[in-house]
């Protein structure tokens, strides 16, 4: 038996999304023949070559002239410059070429179409380098990599302008999946002509099928903007190769097929796995191998005999999270992804900026008391930890296979307990990485932790804030509280470690006056140095979470779904606050873009709300309230 496990687009372009790695490492470890591949950056790829370039202009030729965008026209205008820059700007976001950073910063070399108006947001009067605020005279390398990014992403705007309306970066054609009652929307999209982003896939799977010959193919689908690329491989994998067997799952699976009835999915794919892929696909491949029955399959959706999607859970416990093996990456182009920079923000940029090598420290959340996170799905409740020994060997083992030593620690909040038996177990072994990653702001990271924890090499941890009312984080069971969080931040800025808060606007019964001085709180922490980076996230209530499982208990009332065969996720709400928090939403961006900028502490927090037409309350919160929570 073999398995070829692939990466649908759209993901990261930075580095390899996890799951298959995971995935190919433990089928290893107990025997199998497993391989995998990234068709996410082999698509865009696909495109960034001279050829591609080409192919694209013959696609924006056919856009009615009236119809195109500024993108497409300025495309047309510099052809010739953009595919005579293609290769070079390419191999220079892959590492391969840092000489090419002088001839960039010339800003010069590489056409600037209407992305590049950005750099006019912070444009110091009378300075003729609107970067050099951010990069100053050393850092040539960050500067050229920014100058490509936009060059990157004025291609990626034409891509969606005139290739495929669905195209982006990393959110491809999610509308067709997220939360869609009914298969019928996906189904309708794989029937329609191919286009020309559908026609590189699908010779890109044929290529991968031939070169591999798998007897079985697992896609993963982290989220719902991968769900349509991956129907679209198992589509084309089903008309040339029938006889092999596709399995799909993943985090969207795992979120929203879980009370999967509509039997078209199954013309696509064979099998559909729920939760931690490990025990599933053992179970998978030794039905395959006719040495299980069908009845033992466990957390599987088929087709049965009838044409029905028949459930099937045979009671197997999962595998031990000390037992998956050790993550490979072996197999997929290291060398070739694409380290950009979108955000010049130093903790921000971290997300798609360098190749970081993903690991978990422990499986699920050991809190999962959060109102608004899905705690009732096996991804959060199921909380098992590994050993400081273990992971630093399989830290040691990552290391020597790829070569790298930067680690992004994907957890959903990794455990203060764990990370420091890590720290010291890193500088006894004198394992010498870079590491961040995802914590809560909890009072057990104290600066003394904080300390150990930088030593050991971490440089960056983002946590939740959420909605940074004290009222609110009560009520969502968050068990922080802001005078917490910020003294818990700033004990990690003060060890040099950069913070990224996770922020969230309109959660249940939140008023305007709680939104604005949230912001004030998070004006104050940027302004007192406890963090670098933010980011405000409209809530979604989900039917997983405990607000929408008991939204009584948070003063809301759920609007019926429509009949669900296919996804279910998110659900409305009536919130009897009657506040439009979507027009609050431009206001918090705007604010918090520019605070990670080191700019606008002076404006009245109000102010950033000038453009939402509905009346704005001044801030209650005192203006030295931060000040006094970490000097009290």
């Amino acid at each position: 038996m073999k398995v070829l496990s692939l990466i649908p687009p759209m993901t990261q372009l930075n580095t390899p999304y996890p799951s298959t790695a995971y995935l190919t490492g433990f089928l290893r470890s107990r025997g199998v023949d497993a391989v995998q591949e990234d068709l996410a950056l082999a698509l865009v790829l696909s495109f960034f070559t001279p050829e591609g370039i080409a192919e694209i202009r013959t696609e924006a030729l056919n856009v009615v002239e009236e119809n195109r965008s500024a993108s497409i026209n300025f495309f047309l205008d510099y052809f010739d410059a953009y595919q005579s820059t293609i290769s070079p700007a390419i191999a220079f976001l892959q590492g391969r070429d840092s000489t090419l950073s002088h001839r960039i910063n010339t800003r010069e070399f590489l056409p600037e179409g209407p992305r590049f108006a950005s750099l006019d947001v912070f444009e110091d009067e009378g300075s003729s380098d609107p970067l050099a605020w951010a990069f100053g005279a050393l850092g040539s390398q960050d500067r050229a990599r920014h100058l490509a990014t936009l060059y990157l992403n004025d291609l990626a705007d034409v891509l969606r302008d005139a290739v495929d309306d669905r195209f982006e970066f990393v959110r491809y054609a999610e509308s067709l999946a997220s939360s869609q009652p009914t298969f019928t929307p996906l189904a309708d999209a794989l029937k329609a002509e191919p286009t020309l982003m559908d026609l590189h896939l699908q010779a890109l799977t044929i290529q991968a099928i031939e070169r591999h010959q798998p007897n079985l193919v697992l896609l993963s689908v982290p989220f719902p903007g991968a769900m349509y690329a991956a129907l679209r491989i198992a589509q084309v994998i089903k008309n040339t190769h029938p006889e092999i067997k596709i399995a799909l799952g993943g985090g969207y699976v795992n979120t929203e097929l879980r009370e999967l009835s509509d039997v078209r999915i199954f013309d696509y794919v064979d099998f559909i796995t729920l939760d931690s892929g490990e025990r599933p696909l053992l179970s998978l491949i030794e039905y395959l191998e006719g040495k299980r029955s069908v009845e033992r399959l466990v957390r599987t959706f088929m087709r049965d005999s009838s044409n029905k999607v028949q459930y099937l859970n045979w009671q197997e416990p999962d595998i031990p999270f000390e037992e998956v093996g050790t993550a490979t990456w072996d197999g997929l182009p290291l060398d070739s992804y694409l380290s950009l920079l979108d955000m010049l923000n130093p903790m921000h940029r971290l997300w798609s900026d360098g190749r970081w090598n993903k690991l978990t420290v422990a499986h699920g959340c050991y809190w999962k008391k959060c109102s608004f996170c899905d705690v009732s799905l096996d991804y959060i409740s199921r909380y098992e930890t590994a050993s400081a020994s273990l992971l630093v060997d399989r830290i040691e083992q990552i290391v020597a296979e790829t070569g790298q030593t930067g680690f992004h620690f994907v957890d959903e909040a990794a455990p203060p307990k764990a990370l420091k038996a890590l720290a010291e177990e890193l500088i006894r072994r004198k394992v010498l990485i870079s590491w961040w990653g995802n914590i809560r702001f909890e009072k057990t990271f104290t600066p003394e932790l904080a300390e150990l924890l930088a030593k050991s090499g971490c440089i960056a941890m983002s946590g939740g804030l959420e909605v940074a009312s004290d009222r609110l984080l009560n009520l969502m069971k968050k068990g922080v509280s802001v005078e917490q969080v910020a003294q818990v931040t700033k004990g990690f800025s003060d060890a040099g470690i950069l913070v990224h808060a996770y922020l969230m606007y309109g959660f249940p019964t939140q008023t305007v006056q709680e939104t604005v001085d949230a912001l004030e709180y998070v004006r104050q922490l940027f302004e007192n140095g406890c963090i670098q980076s933010g980011f405000f996230h409209r809530f979604i209530c989900t039917v997983h979470s405990p607000v929408g499982l008991n939204p009584q208990e948070y003063g809301i009332e759920l609007i019926p779904l429509p009949e669900t065969t296919f996804a279910k996720n998110d659900v409305a709400f009536i919130d009897p606050a009657g506040v439009d928090h979507d027009v609050l939403g431009q206001g918090l961006k705007k604010a918090v873009y520019n605070y990670m900028h080191g700019v606008g502490f002076d404006i009245k927090v109000q102010s950033w709300f000038d453009d939402s037409k509905i009346a704005i309350p001044k801030t209650s919160v005192p203006k030295n309230f931060i000040e006094n929570a970490l000097y009290q």
